[in-house]
């Protein structure tokens, strides 16, 4: 398998439990280079832990989960399961950039300082290079001019966006998406989206949550639904959104619909 071949993240038969609540119940899935995957289904379907399993933020009890074909080591079993190696963790995450609902900014920074402490703190970077970078970005999601603004003073639209910023500046393989736009009003969702798309046009890979249907329709490679924590249909989006096969898809996508 060539790298493009190989996926940047692939979940193979994952299962994840708190106590005695299975949340995720055997799920596989990968997202290769340049591709944009979403997950979609009804809350409490497991989507946001899936994301958090792929970014070993959450510790699943049984599967694999793989970077760039690489298997995350792990100890004990069950719910005891947790990875071996701490710095695997760590280069793994520094790797896969996520992007929270709540923004996550820091209230005491500036935007630009948010955007520059994890690449100077984590990777160690030049700080002259790091901020060149950050305002890069910054322009990039279209707030440049809000550089020395605390997060108090933007819109929540220019949080998320700050937020992506940030996430960009770790310059890493994947970005993890979510629920990015569930936090907005309709009108600021629409700034957000507008990046997201960017993003997915410069063939990004990403993993992106969503309650948006036109979003996953518009930048997607390949759509999951999830169903009370397992895969109930996935598939390229104008045949998941086209000609849904099952009646738990139609019907999720009937009540999203008319809402």
């Amino acid at each position: 398998m060539t790298e493009k071949e190989t996926p940047v993240i692939e979940i193979r038969d994952l299962h994840k439990a708190y106590g005695q609540l299975e949340v995720l119940k055997g799920v596989s899935l990968a997202a290769r280079r340049g591709e944009v995957v979403s997950l979609i289904g009804s809350s409490g379907s497991g989507k946001s832990t899936l994301l958090r399993c792929c970014n070993l933020l959450e510790d699943s009890q049984q599967g694999d989960v793989i970077f760039k074909g690489e298997k995350v080591a792990w100890r004990g079993e069950g719910l005891a399961r947790h990875p071996a190696d701490r710095a695997q963790v760590i280069r793994i995450r520094t790797n896969l950039s996520m992007v929270f609902q709540q923004f996550n900014l820091w209230a005491h920074m500036t935007i630009l300082q948010n955007v520059m402490e994890a690449p100077l703190t984590v990777l160690k970077r030049d700080r002259a290079e790091v901020e060149a970078a950050a305002r890069k970005y910054l322009d990039k999601v279209g707030i440049g001019d809000k550089c020395d603004a605390f997060p108090a003073q933007l819109s929540g639209g220019q949080q998320q966006r700050a937020a992506i910023a940030r996430a960009l500046c770790m310059e890493p393989t994947a970005l993890l998406f979510d629920e990015p736009t569930s936090a907005l009003d309709p009108e600021l969702q629409q700034e957000v989206v507008k990046v997201i798309k960017a993003l997915a046009e410069e063939h990004r890979t990403m993993i992106i949550v969503t309650h948006d249907m036109r979003l996953a329709a518009d930048v997607s490679d390949h759509v999951v639904f999830l169903h009370q924590g397992k895969i109930e249909e996935e598939g390229p989006p104008a045949e998941l959104f086209g000609n849904p096969k099952t009646e738990r898809l139609q019907g999720f996508l009937s009540a999203t619909i008319a809402a």
